[in-house]
């Protein structure tokens, strides 16, 4: 089962990384555009544009910190030891479902089967967190029952 969790671990790190990637790229070309950009004789056409690569630059500044942020969580989560209780690390299955409690990453794909990647701090990973094999939940109108946690 570790195997499981390296390769999800490996899965989490392709995707923030593509985010780093992404956010690094569009921030690269905001930049440019903006200095790029040449006064023109209509002045307050000029400051839109300006404030509009501005805030470009501003978000894309920001997906890049978060993505970092995320980076660092995961990079926290390498070769975590085993626990019975729920935690940062743990792939924890149910009867609805497997959950890693890392990143928010979405689904993931790992050979024929779906696992969820989440945070500790969503809303579902909040209620994993300290749960034992046995325990139950309710999430969304939905019981879940937790057969294992890895």
């Amino acid at each position: 089962m570790q195997e499981i969790k390296s390769s999800l671990y490996q899965l989490c790190l392709k995707f923030i990384n593509e985010r780093i990637e992404t956010a690094e790229t569009a921030l690269k070309q905001a930049r440019e555009a903006s200095n790029d950009d040449t006064k023109s004789s209509a002045g307050d056409k000029y400051e839109t544009s300006r404030e509009m690569m501005q805030q470009d630059i501003d978000r894309n500044k920001r997906l890049l910190i978060d993505a970092e942020e995320n980076q660092k969580v995961l990079a926290s989560l390498k070769d975590m030891p085993h626990s019975d209780s729920a935690r940062n690390g743990s792939l924890v299955v149910t009867d609805q479902g497997k959950f890693y409690l890392s990143i928010s990453a979405g689904q993931l794909h790992l050979k024929d089967e779906s696992i969820f990647a989440i945070s500790a701090v969503s809303p579902i990973g909040k209620l994993l967190l300290g749960k034992q094999k046995g325990s139950s939940f309710d999430f969304n109108g939905k019981k879940y029952q937790i057969k294992e946690v890895i």
